[in-house]
C-alpha cells in the first residue's frame, strides 16, 4: 500500500473517530460473511458502528485524534465498535453479540481515556445502563416527598373515607323509610 493511500485511510478513520469517547475492540476475523453482515446491520439499526482496522494505521489515527487508550488492544484481528447511548449500552449490545456468535470475542476498550479489560467490559454489560440508572436517582429523590405526601394525605382520606360511610348509611336508612311509609298508609 502507498503512502498516501495510507495516509487517506488514517485521515478517513481518524475522520470517523473524532469525538468519539467510547470505543471497544473485538475479534471479528472468524465470522463467516453471511454473520458478519447480519451483526454489522443490527448494530447500525442501533447507531452502532464497527470498523475493521489494521493495527498500525488504527494506532496513527487514534493516536491524531488524541486517543492512545487502545495502543495495547490493538494486537491481532481488530474492529473497532462504537455509538450507542453509553458505553455501558455498547458493551451491553456486545456482549449479548459474544454470547449468540461463538467466535466474535472482546479484546478490550476505552471509555474517557481509559482503557479496559475484557472482564471490565463484561462487567459493564451486567451494569444498569445511563436510562436506568437516572430513573433509580429519581426514585430515590422522590421517594422521601411521595412518603410526605401519603402521610399528610393519609388523615385525609380516612376522614372523607368515614363522611363516606356515614352518608351511605343514612342514605340507605333513609331509602328504607321511604320504602316502608307508602306500605304503612
Amino acid at each position: 500500500m502507498s503512502r498516501r493511500v495510507k495516509e487517506m485511510l488514517i485521515e478517513d478513520v481518524g475522520s470517523r473517530l473524532k469525538g468519539v469517547k467510547d470505543i471497544l475492540v473485538v475479534d471479528a476475523s472468524k465470522l463467516d460473511g453471511v454473520t458478519a453482515n447480519k451483526l454489522r446491520l443490527s448494530m447500525r439499526k442501533k447507531k452502532i458502528t464497527a470498523l475493521g482496522v489494521r493495527n498500525k494505521l488504527g494506532r496513527v489515527a487514534l493516536k491524531n485524534v488524541g486517543m492512545t487508550s487502545l495502543d495495547p488492544l490493538l494486537e491481532g484481528p481488530s474492529t473497532l465498535v462504537w455509538g450507542g447511548e453509553d458505553i455501558v449500552a455498547l458493551s451491553k449490545e456486545i456482549a449479548q453479540w459474544v454470547k449468540e456468535i461463538e467466535p466474535l470475542k472482546i479484546k478490550g476498550g476505552t471509555t474517557e481515556g481509559a482503557t479496559l479489560s475484557k472482564e471490565t467490559v463484561e462487567e459493564l454489560a451486567k451494569s444498569p445502563g445511563r436510562k436506568e440508572l437516572i430513573g433509580q436517582i429519581v426514585a430515590a429523590m422522590m421517594s422521601p416527598g411521595a412518603q410526605l405526601a401519603g402521610a399528610l394525605l393519609g388523615p385525609g382520606r380516612k376522614l372523607a373515607s368515614q363522611i363516606e360511610k356515614i352518608s351511605e348509611k343514612e342514605e340507605s336508612a333513609r331509602e328504607e323509610s321511604v320504602a316502608a311509609a307508602p306500605a304503612a298508609t
